[in-house]
């Protein structure tokens, strides 16, 4: 199983998790503000290098 399936399990199972222990609405609030935070804390050079990577796996 590679790295990033191995991600994404791990975030299928901590968002499943949050919807049973939280209301919808505070799950919600926690699945899209932590990647939100987290894309805010970088620099703009980072910010950057992460769009020109996502936009090269795009053009596979």
């Amino acid at each position: 199983m590679s790295t990033r399936a191995k991600v994404a399990v791990g975030g299928v199972a901590v968002g499943v998790i949050l919807m049973w222990l939280l209301p919808f609405w505070a799950a919600l609030l926690v699945l899209v503000g932590v990647p939100a935070a987290a894309y805010l804390l970088l620099d703009p050079s980072q910010r950057r290098r992460l769009r020109r990577v996502s936009r090269k796996e795009l053009g596979r």
